[in-house]
């Protein structure tokens, strides 16, 4: 009998989900750290990943066929030894889009109001009403890697008045991006940013995309959220545009080293809003990361192509 194997806790509702799809499955729920070479090299279909398991599921003894990530980034798989095995991916791209984009607006209304520095005068019990305060009606959006996440914080900006322009590979239109530029244009959308919400994936074409050129792109007055991956900018050049006045402030999810070291400059400055990487963070996660297996399973045990977030592995995402 087929297996599936899960390294995510489910209910015993969407167990039952699972079982009602593929009767003729056996579906085992673990620990990564629990998992033998013969569970993961008996496994057809894979929810989960684990880098522990990785000389499992590449040899070639291995029956996996699928494996569903939980992630929506895959850039730390091996992506090039999975499609020479033949093994399909899909993401969790989708999961996203609602506290991801709610992140992005808590760092622009707060940086904005200027509540990350209330915060902090707050701590030091200090009343200091001085600084800028502006709004986000008028203001114009530039969102760079648009798919869901990016649609559907376009679809927010537009509730708040602001104006939205995209930036993605295909140039093809969204209904929620007024204006669309491809990559090769890249400048000419960032020059327009009252606000640019970074959220590429991380792949060879946007390894380091955001450096001094980019920097220099942009308004001195633009606000730079980065919730896509930290490798995709060069943050020696994002603290100098800070630093310099070429840029107004920075809201950080992702960061080229994870944790952040303690003695980076980026914790000092003022014009800076962080968070350790949780911008995708919530308690829905797992209900929607079955939701978009359940759908493709649905397909797999009748023979027939996954039909969301299959990854392409020519493009890395």
């Amino acid at each position: 009998m087929p297996n599936i194997v899960s390294i995510h806790d489910l209910t015993a509702e969407q167990q039952q989900k699972i079982k009602e799809i593929a009767p003729d499955y056996d579906l085992l729920v673990t620990k990564a750290k629990e998992l033998t070479g013969s569970i993961v090299r008996n496994a057809d279909i894979m929810i989960g990943w684990s880098r522990s398991m990785q000389d499992e599921v590449l040899s070639a003894d291995s029956k996996l066929k699928w494996i569903q990530a939980w992630s929506a980034g895959v850039d730390k798989m091996p992506l090039r030894e999975l499609e020479e095995k033949g093994i399909q991916l899909t993401n969790a791209s989708g999961v996203h889009s609602v506290p991801i984009t709610e992140h992005i607006f808590a760092m622009i209304l707060a940086f904005n109001r200027n509540l990350h520095l209330a915060i902090r005068q707050q701590s030091n019990n200090k009343w200091d009403t001085s600084g800028t305060f502006t709004e986000l009606a008028g203001k114009t959006i530039v969102i760079v890697g648009v798919g869901q996440i990016g649609s559907h914080t376009a679809r927010v900006a537009q509730a708040f008045g602001m104006r939205t322009v995209g930036v993605r590979n295909s140039g093809k239109s969204d209904p929620n991006v007024e204006s669309m530029y491809k990559v090769d244009q890249l400048d000419e959308a960032l020059a327009q940013g009252d606000y640019i919400v970074n959220i590429l994936p991380l792949t060879d074409e946007t390894r380091g995309l955001f450096n001094t050129a980019r920097f220099s792109a942009m308004k001195d007055s633009a606000f730079f959220v980065n919730v896509g991956r930290g490798q995709t900018m060069v943050t020696d050049d994002m603290v100098q545009a800070l630093q310099s006045g070429g840029l107004a402030g920075a809201g950080l999810d992702v960061f080229e080293e994870e944790p952040l070291p303690a003695d980076h400059p980026l914790w000092n400055l003022d014009n800076v809003i962080m968070s350790p990487h949780m911008a995708g963070d919530t308690d829905r996660y797992g209900e929607r990361a079955v939701d978009i297996f359940l759908e493709n399973l649905k397909h797999y045990v009748n023979g027939e192509p996954l039909s969301r977030n299959v990854i392409d592995y020519s493009k890395s995402y």
